[in-house]
């Protein structure tokens, strides 16, 4: 069984804004400072935020998934486009031998979004765990780091 979600979130930053913490590992480490309901702790294994990076992700209890390791497959600064696969752990052990997600930064004059995608692959015996998929953390994620950037932009101009 194949599945996707997608959800685009309007930011009130620039691309390039958004990109830098997008398109670096800048972007866990808000994550788990501004939303620790969603990330209770993330590790680099291997890398610098470029493609082969593995990190280890260990969600807030209450998840669905406790822990797992993503690898960067792509990190396209030009586009703004970054691509990581879960290669360990949490989804894959719920029967699903491709999770995948894909953050795409789109310029829109003043503004940007972000388009999150989730591509999914599972076996027909364990179907039922396309229930554990939600976009819902990162449209959560989007927004609230749309906000927070905004706000810093906001502090340093008043500075």
């Amino acid at each position: 069984m194949k599945g996707q979600l997608s959800k685009e979130v309007e930011a009130p930053v620039p691309a390039s804004d958004l990109w830098d913490v997008y398109g670096s590992l800048e972007l866990v480490r808000l994550i788990k400072e501004l939303l620790p309901e969603i990330l209770h702790d993330v590790g680099v294994d291997v890398g610098d935020g470029g493609v082969g990076t593995v990190l280890k992700i260990t969600l807030a209890p209450g998840s669905p998934v406790a822990f797992y390791k993503e690898k960067f497959i792509e990190v396209d600064h030009e586009k703004r486009i970054k691509v990581v696969d879960v290669v360990e752990g949490g989804y894959l052990e719920a029967g699903f031998s491709l999770y995948r997600t894909t953050f795409e930064i789109i310029e829109k004059g003043d503004h940007s979004s972000v388009i999150s995608t989730i591509d999914y692959e599972l076996d027909d015996a364990s179907a039922d765990n396309a229930a554990l998929v939600s976009i819902k953390p990162l449209e959560i994620v989007a927004e609230t780091l749309g906000k927070y950037l905004k706000e810093k932009k906001i502090d340093h101009a008043n500075v």
